[in-house]
């Protein structure tokens, strides 16, 4: 896309068009390109660090410009605050709070340059450009943008393992393509770098480096279409290493990197098999139409275009990851960092505490042999590193965030019959997970719960150890196993301890069974309290799993609604040094944070739908926009995107392995989902920015009085048809 200062008002002018094989039908009637409706720059403002630049669905490769700049805005490495570029990168984050990739960065230069990152306040200090956002190009498995330091075009796209290159160079005696090893991005630096050229035009080489994953390590192989005149190593320890040629004016100069988690052998396979020619404009289709494929498995018509874009967007960002891990031939490396082969795709990146709750339920409906592989990855996770994974980044456990949410994805695939895994192998890595004496739960499983006097942010921890546990609970009983359904079921059980009627809130509890004070429940302090960037309002409603029994705690279900009520209705003040997560605030709500995903659908499960129609409503139309700064918090690999995917369609999965998913207020007027059964229709009538509650509901022409949908209603195929209107009702 085009960017110039009205977003807004471009937003749906997209320039790559459908696949041939996508543009007609048989019966030669224009199909619908929905690709044309993602604006890739949607998050690349405000807080959502997206991903900006070429990819395809889960691919290994996200090839995009890396800034100079290193601050929390940037740990994607584009933010719309600053236009720098120190190169274009083959790995890079979408949506994450921390910084880590920017792996194999290439930079076309003209002239001598100080090979180094280079400060902003320096323009020669390093190799890097202002880049003419004016006319930056950000399409679906493409990217352009003018590096106006060199007056050099820069042109990528991608397969899956593979990025391709084009610059537009000046005449210059003196250009080059630079590749750099030494930079990554945010916390990350190098620890051991290797390149050396084979014949005059091809590039060799590795980069282990140290950051958020402690011990990543990438091969690459880069191959030129125009021989260079010299291959020489520059910089700090050598880390850069120099293509040189001479250019007419406007010559166009390719490259194609392929990497690998392995070696340097299966970099070379995978340029081999999935980029042997160099046909940039065949490559970008391609991109474009493996985009067209995944988009299309939820059709949606919505009268608001604008809300179109936001959607398709937001398919968009939710298969951007995780991405996939293993070689052309099987190999991959494993937790252990030794070298493996398995005919099942291995994946990385996986931002767990955030995708659990939207993102990973999404896939088992739209994509459930994708679901079958992530299971069986994280499980080969566990068994080489003993457990389930926390949050996995390229081979290697970071343990950020906490509980363990790793249980609720493999506890919901087994439940929901998912294909691609051994059951019984997962259930165990369950069982292995739960057990291990780490992060709190050695304090759990001799209290009963994790005291706040002794471990940090110890509610949090406890709070989603128990939304494991009811996940697990789940597992074993869907599995037969009543002896574990009763013990995980027990378990899941502990936030009970934190419960303070008297202000009710939850609130720590000290080792001796006394209530943490002082208390403010307004009060936060970032990775430094009982709470996870949150504070007592917002985990007060973290109980996904046993909200019956948790509106009795409250003396009634009335007056716990009205202690959710006043959630939405609290000053949006935060006391302490809270985490900038703390986001997307409504009240004390917070949607720009993950804890907070679920709480609007609890309005459903207490028997008040119509409340919960409001403010999904209100959070859709406010807090999700087509504009850079579009998105109330992080993106967090697909996350964010996926919650707003789930309730256009009007429903979300609250339970963790529930397998149900209770209905809120749908904003398309018709979807078509491609499930395992065929096709699932979800026809909303009368739906309108007015028309937002739901009046009744038909399963397959028959009535339906339930707040839910079961996982197994859904991907059978069929239609669903949901009444709206401008009433508050009550349709079960």
């Amino acid at each position: 896309m085009k960017v110039t200062d009205s977003i807004l008002a471009l937003s749906l002018i997209f320039a790559a068009s459908c696949s041939p094989a996508k543009k007609a039908d048989v019966d030669n009637t224009t199909q619908e390109c929905l690709t044309e409706y993602v604006n890739p720059l949607i998050g690349s403002g405000g807080h959502g660090h997206v991903f900006v630049g070429a990819s395809v669905p889960f691919g290994m490769v996200q090839l995009g410009p890396t800034s100079v700049n290193q601050q929390w805005d940037w740990c994607s490495g584009y933010h719309q605050d600053e236009a720098s570029v120190i190169g274009f990168s083959h790995t890079h984050l979408s949506g994450t709070g921390i910084g880590d990739l920017f792996d194999v960065t290439v930079m076309p230069v003209t002239g001598e340059v100080n090979y180094a990152r280079g400060v902003i306040e320096e323009p020669e200090s390093g190799l890097w450009s202002p880049a003419d956002r004016t006319q930056e190009v950000a399409e679906v498995g493409y990217y352009s943008v003018p590096l106006t330091r060199y007056g050099i075009k820069a042109e990528v796209t991608a397969t899956a393992r593979v990025g391709l290159h084009r610059y537009t160079f000046p005449e210059a005696a003196d250009a080059a393509l630079v590749i750099d090893l030494q930079n990554g991005g945010c916390w990350d630096a190098s620890t051991e770098t290797f390149m050396e050229a084979e014949g005059n035009n091809r590039v060799v080489g590795y980069r282990y480096s140290k950051g958020w994953a402690k011990n990543q390590r990438i091969f690459f192989v880069a191959e030129f279409a125009k021989p260079f005149d010299s291959f020489e190593l520059k910089g700090k320890n050598d880390m850069y290493g120099r293509a040189s040629f001479g250019t007419t004016a406007g010559e166009e100069i390719l490259l194609k990197v392929a990497i690998s988690p392995v070696s340097i052998e299966g970099a070379k396979l995978a340029m081999q098999t999935e980029l042997p020619g160099w046909d940039f404009a065949a490559t970008r289709e391609a991109a474009v139409a493996a985009w067209e494929k995944e988009l299309a498995r939820v059709k949606v018509e919505m009268k608001n275009e604008e809300q179109k874009g936001i959607f398709y967007t937001a398919m968009y960002h939710a298969m951007i990851a995780p991405m996939l891990f293993s070689d052309v031939n099987g190999d991959y490396r494993g937790a252990d960092d030794k070298v493996y082969n398995s005919p099942t795709p291995r994946y990385t990146c996986f931002s767990l505490w955030d995708t659990y709750r939207a993102k990973q339920p999404l896939m088992t409906i739209i994509h459930p042999e994708k679901a079958g592989e992530f299971v069986s990855t994280m499980v080969d996770i566990c068994d080489k590193q003993g457990d389930l994974p926390v949050w996995h980044l390229w081979g290697n456990e970071t343990d950020c965030m906490v509980g363990d949410p790793g249980i609720p994805v493999v506890a919901d695939a087994i439940v929901k019959g998912i294909e691609g895994f051994d059951r019984e192998e997962a259930f165990a890595a369950i069982k292995k997970t739960a057990a291990v004496e780490e992060r709190g739960k050695e304090l759990r499983h001799k209290y009963g719960y994790i005291p706040c006097d002794i471990f940090s942010e110890a509610i949090a921890f406890d709070m989603e150890y128990a939304i494991a546990d009811a996940a697990a609970a789940n597992a074993a009983k869907a599995l037969g196993k009543q002896e574990e359904y009763e013990h995980f079921t027990k378990m899941s059980h502990s936030y009970r301890t934190y419960f303070d009627k008297s202000t009710g809130f939850i609130r720590g509890v000290y080792a001796d069974g006394k209530l943490r004070t002082p208390f403010n429940p307004y009060f936060s302090a970032h990775r430094a309290n009982d709470y996870c960037e949150g504070n007592a309002w917002q985990y007060t409603w973290l109980i996904p799993h046993d909200i019956e029994h948790y509106a009795g705690m409250f003396g009634s279900k009335e007056e716990c609604i009205a202690r959710l009520d006043s959630l939405f209705l609290a000053p949006s003040t935060v006391d302490g040094d809270a985490s900038p997560d703390i986001s997307g605030m409504i009240g004390q709500f917070a949607h720009g944070n993950e804890p907070s995903h679920h709480i609007l659908y609890l309005y459903t499960m207490l028997g008040e739908p119509h409340k919960a129609a409001e403010r999904i409503r209100e959070v859709m139309t406010t807090q999700y926009r087509n504009d850079f700064d579009g998105l109330s918090g992080n993106e967090d690999m697909g996350q964010m995107s996926a919650w707003y995917v789930m309730s256009s369609l009007g429903f979300y999965q609250v339970e963790p392995a529930g397998a149900r998913y209770w209905f809120g207020s749908p904003t398309a007027d018709r979807a078509e989902l491609t499930v395992k059964g065929g096709k699932f229709v979800i026809e909303t009538i009368n739906n309108s920015d007015t028309n937002i509650y739901i009046k009744n509901i038909k399963l397959n022409g028959e009535p339906y009085a339930l707040p839910y949908i079961e996982h197994d209603d859904i991907v059978k195929g069929g239609t669903l048809t949901i009444e709206m209107s401008d009433t508050p009702a009550k349709w079960w």
